[in-house]
C-alpha cells in the first residue's frame, strides 16, 4: 500500500470495569475521543448482554469474549472485524474470559488482553497468572513471526518499574511488582514489541490506574498497568501516543483511563 492510500488510525486500549455500568461515560469518550479502534477488558457481561446496539448507533462493529459478572473482553472498530480469534491457547480448562484478537482496516491485527490480576502472591491466583503470561509469550512469539502490524493492547496487571506507581515500597508485596511478574514483562518487550506510549512519553510516574480508595485520583496515586506494545511493522508505523486521564475524572468512573496510539495503517 503506498503512502497516499494510507490513513491514520487511533487505537486505544481501556479497562471500562463492567461496560454496561460505565456506559454513558463509554458513549460519551467514543464521541468526543472519537478512536477508529478500541480494545476493551473487564466489559463483565455476557456476549448477549453487551450494549451492542448502543454502540453500534455510535458507528462501530463490534466482537465480543465475554463472561457473567467477571473478566470479560470486546474490541470495537470503525471497519469490520476479521478473523477474530477468542481464548489464548495453551489452556483448554481456562474458562476465563481474558484474550481475543482480530484484524481492522484489513491489515492492522489487534489483541484485548486483560492479564490475571495475581493477588495474593503465595497463591494458585499468583501461579495462574505466571502460567498465562507465560502462554500470551509463546502465543505472541508464534504471531509475530509473520511479520505483520500488530498491536496487543490491554490491562497487563504488571508494573514494570519503581517508576511506574506512586510509591514502590507500598505496592512491594503486590503481585503486580514480584520479579517473577517483571521479568515475564520485559520478555513480552524482547521479543520486539515496542511500548507505544514509551516511544512518546518517558517522563516518570505517567498512570492509566487509580483505585477508589482514599483519595487516589485527587492525589495522583497512581500506577501504570495498561499498555499497548507494537510489533515491529506496527512500531514503524506509529506517529503518536498517550493516555487520556479525562474519563477517569468523570461521575462513575471506571478506576482505569484509556492509552492510545496513533499509526499510519
Amino acid at each position: 500500500m503506498n503512502a497516499a492510500a494510507q490513513r491514520k488510525v487511533k487505537v486505544a486500549t481501556w479497562n471500562v470495569n463492567s461496560v454496561k455500568a460505565r456506559l454513558p461515560n463509554v458513549l460519551s469518550w467514543l464521541k468526543e475521543f472519537a478512536p477508529d479502534v478500541v480494545l476493551l477488558q473487564e466489559i463483565k457481561c455476557m456476549d448477549d448482554g453487551f450494549p451492542r446496539l448502543e454502540i453500534e448507533d455510535a458507528g462501530y462493529n463490534i466482537a465480543t469474549h465475554g463472561q457473567k459478572s467477571y473478566n470479560g473482553v470486546a474490541i470495537l472498530s470503525k471497519s469490520p472485524i476479521e478473523d477474530v480469534e477468542r481464548r489464548l491457547p495453551g489452556g483448554d480448562a481456562d474458562e476465563h474470559a481474558r484474550y481475543m484478537e482480530g484484524t481492522v482496516f484489513g491489515k492492522l491485527r489487534v489483541a484485548t488482553i486483560y492479564l490475571p490480576n495475581g493477588n495474593p502472591i503465595g497463591t494458585e491466583k499468583f501461579t495462574y497468572k505466571l502460567a498465562w503470561m507465560d502462554r500470551l509469550y509463546k502465543h505472541m512469539e508464534r504471531g509475530l513471526a509473520d511479520g505483520e502490524m500488530r498491536l496487543y493492547g490491554g490491562d497487563y496487571n504488571v508494573i514494570p518499574t519503581d517508576e511506574d506507581v506512586y510509591n514502590a515500597r507500598a505496592m512491594r508485596d503486590d503481585a503486580l511488582m514480584q520479579p517473577e511478574s517483571r521479568t515475564r514483562f520485559r520478555a513480552l518487550l524482547h521479543l520486539g514489541l515496542t511500548d507505544c506510549l514509551r516511544a512518546f512519553n518517558t517522563l516518570p510516574h505517567q498512570y492509566s490506574y487509580w483505585d477508589y480508595f482514599a483519595g487516589s485520583w485527587p492525589k495522583n496515586n497512581g500506577m501504570l498497568i495498561d499498555f499497548l506494545l507494537a510489533s515491529p511493522a506496527a512500531a514503524d508505523a506509529l506517529v503518536n501516543a498517550g493516555i487520556d486521564r479525562e474519563p477517569r475524572g468523570k461521575e462513575k468512573a471506571s478506576d482505569h483511563t484509556p492509552v492510545w496510539s496513533e499509526l499510519m495503517v
